[in-house]
């Protein structure tokens, strides 16, 4: 199997050269720098750039020399942050220095926290006696069983040109074609990533799905690498290396999973890493060994209160993907067939939060298909680009474009008074044992417990919901602690991704009930502030214990103050019938509805009402002084029906002429203007529509208006 360069994408490679003072740092990287024996070196070598045609990965390199002063301690600590890789030199024929690099320099960059790839340097060569016996390995072996960020060592000598282009390149070389994603020296085996990653790729070259990569597939799958066919000898000479040490690496039908990965370890060992990164990085891999960004087209939400959903295209996928793994045809598949479904991502993707223990399991653990697609209905809103990742990873084999889809945006679907979101996303707020996490085990099917643990941290469940006609949507229960509401209401724009709210409360204890009370008002502040009102519901858990009738009676006027449905009484513990989460997802349905209004918020959008149907007339175009207005006949207000729609006397706006309207009317603005109920360009509306209707009723210059109203 021919091996390819294979390198990263990478512009540039930076390395800091490194060492006691008289190693010969400068003298090697002058060396490197002319290819020829440098005749006069100084105490530090200027920054130098070997270009691009230098080595084989055409990528030019910079190496940055250092000087070991205690007075350039500073600027040698702020070149070993910016550094790719580093090259720490030492004296062949100077013990000490040798010594040094395990008592000083390598204990310091731990310190330090550098954290790149060591080239040690053994430089003048040349120098060192010839009565010297001791191999390089024996001499270097303890230090880099101990110091595993030493990637080779390398004796140079910049006098006679021995190796000096090889410490830069093997630098180069670690930079580009990493170790350490790859192979764990300790084991001396391939890392779980690698494997996970090189058996993807096997699965994909092997088309026919028989378990082996028959010569057709092999020559297929060298020709995408690197663009070379293999002759027929080659593949011959390549499965006989493969079974001398790997009997099970090939079958009759060709070479296994297990010889294609007998055959990068080996590549590894003999230090081609290069070829091993070259496939995989043909396939998509970063040096994370995780999908590039190149290959996950991720749609992008052009506004805050968008969402990303998988399409109908990615579901019909997953299902059929459930169905493989669901052997015996009960709904529902073992976490060790979930396991098996993941080998091929870097790491089971559902194993942490917030998605473990978040989705709808059978009595004996095994997640069902709703629990199945609501896990990745969860991992698409939260985070597409891992969605996409790991379809791709389990086998999508369609356009990765086609598998997410952004919603409208939901003020959109505010004004439309409709949603087409298929996921809606439900935070839930409440106080210290209102009964949050009972409603969202309640959802997942779990049973009621007496047990109380107190919620730390934001929690998700999700399931599917039924509803009228046969239609199912997702629903995403986010649990909101107590102590995370003021966190969350601190952004502006933290509601725009909530499709709508519940508030739960302890429906037998007063102060569970005040502490919701203030939460929804604060909530509902928000969404007015921000323009991201949400339909909320209120829901009144515990509904087993006796309810405080002084509850029930503030709640009932607390929701019709603020134009929402009454509160919802429930019990986890009885197993209340009420479709609560029906209820949820209706309210998500209708964007428009239960969004909380408080009278601050009444006031303001009344006002603005009132400002925008009196203004229609009214075409203005100012500066400093007005320029121009169209010709209109005003509206004629009375006292009793301006009054009226405004809902406030004019005795409230200390109005001493209370016979005239107008006097009323620029009391009103100032009023309204004082309180912040409108701003300013609202008042300066305001103000020329009433100036414009004085000259109206009273046949005055513009001129005259002008000066009397504004001053």
């Amino acid at each position: 199997m021919a091996g390819g360069s294979g390198s990263s994408a990478r512009t540039g490679v930076r390395v800091v050269v490194v060492g006691d003072r008289g190693t010969g740092k400068s003298s090697l990287i002058a060396a490197a720098a002319s290819e020829s024996v440098p005749e006069k070196v100084p105490p530090v070598h200027p920054p130098t750039r070997l270009p691009s045609d230098f080595y084989p990965d055409r990528v030019p390199v910079t190496i940055i020399d250092t000087s070991s002063s205690l007075e350039s301690r500073g600027k040698l600590n702020e070149e070993l942050k910016r550094a790719d890789a580093m090259v720490l030199t030492y004296a062949c024929n100077q013990p000490m220095t040798l010594s040094r690099l395990s008592s000083y320099w390598l204990p310091e960059f731990r310190r330090l926290e550098v954290k790149v790839p060591i080239i040690v340097a053994g430089c003048k060569l040349d120098l060192r006696g010839e009565h010297h016996t001791t191999s390089l390995e024996e001499i270097m072996g303890p230090i880099m069983q101990q110091f595993r960020e030493i990637e080779t060592c390398v004796e140079c000598s910049a006098s006679t040109m021995i190796q000096v282009p090889d410490v830069f390149y093997y630098a180069q070389k670690a930079v580009l074609h990493p170790t350490t994603p790859l192979f764990d020296h300790d084991e001396q085996t391939l890392k779980p990533r690698c494997v996970r990653a090189l058996k993807r790729i096997f699965t994909l070259c092997d088309h026919d799905m028989d378990g082996a990569l028959s010569d057709a597939e092999l020559n297929e799958f060298q020709v995408k690498c690197f663009n070379a066919p293999l002759q027929p000898a080659e593949i011959v000479g390549v499965q006989r290396v493969v079974q001398e040490k790997q009997p099970d690496g090939v079958s009759d039908l060709g070479l296994t999973l297990s010889g294609f990965l007998f055959l990068h370890a080996l590549f590894i060992e003999k230090g081609r890493l290069e070829t091993t990164w070259a496939v995989l990085r043909k396939f998509g891999y970063g040096d994370d060994l995780e999908l590039k960004d190149d290959f996950l087209p991720v749609p992008t939400k052009h506004a805050p209160d968008q969402s990303v959903e998988l399409t109908s295209e990615a579901v019909e996928f997953l299902r059929g993907v459930f169905g493989l793994y669901d052997i015996d045809n009960d709904g529902a598949v073992r976490p060790a067939e979930l396991e098996d479904l993941f080998l091929t991502a870097p790491e089971s993707p559902w194993g942490e939060a917030p998605y473990k223990d978040s989705a709808e399991t059978t009595a004996m653990g095994n997640l069902t298909l709703n629990g199945f697609l609501s896990e990745w209905a969860l991992m698409t809103l939260v985070d597409p680009r891992r969605s996409l990742a790991n379809l791709i990873y389990i086998g999508y084999g369609g356009d990765p474009a086609s598998t997410l889809r952004v919603t409208r945006r939901r003020l959109t679907d505010r004004k439309k008074q409709r949603t087409e979101r298929n996921v809606f996303r439900c935070f839930v707020f409440g106080p210290k044992k209102a009964g949050k996490s009972a409603l969202l085990n309640s959802f997942l099917g779990r049973p009621f417990s007496e047990n109380y643990t107190p919620t730390t941290r934001e929690r998700y469940a999700t399931n599917v919901v039924d509803q009228l006609g046969g239609t199912k949507k997702t629903l995403i229960l986010q649990e909101i602690p107590e102590e995370g509401v003021q966190k969350l209401l601190s952004n502006k724009e933290s509601l725009a991704a909530c499709d709508v709210a519940v508030f739960v409360y302890d429906s037998s204890e007063d102060y569970s009930w005040k502490k919701t009370k203030e939460l929804l008002i604060g909530f509902a502040r928000q969404g007015e502030d921000s323009g991201y009102g949400v339909p909320c519901l209120l829901i009144a858990a515990k509904d087993d214990l006796d309810s405080k009738s002084l509850t029930v009676q503030d709640a009932a006027r607390v929701t019709l103050e603020l134009g929402i449905e009454a509160a919802i009484p429930i019990s986890m513990k009885i197993r209340d019938p009420t479709d609560i989460f029906g209820r949820i997802v209706r309210a998500a349905e209708h964007p428009h509805l239960f969004i909380p209004e408080t009278e601050t918020g009444r006031n303001r959008k009344h006002y603005r009402h009132l400002v925008n149907s009196s203004l229609m007339f009214v075409s203005v175009g100012a500066a400093v002084t007005i320029v121009g207005l169209a010709a209109y006949r005003p509206r004629n207000f009375t006292r009793t029906n301006l009054f009226g729609i405004l809902k406030i006397k004019p005795v409230q706006l200390h109005v001493t002429d209370k016979d005239n309207i107008w006097t009323a009317a620029i009391a009103y603005i100032e009023h309204a203007s004082v309180l912040s109920i409108i701003d300013y360009k609202e008042y300066k509306l305001c103000k020329l529509f009433v100036m414009e209707s004085i000259k109206h009723e009273l046949g005055l210059s513009y001129a005259h208006v002008m000066f009397v109203f504004f001053t």
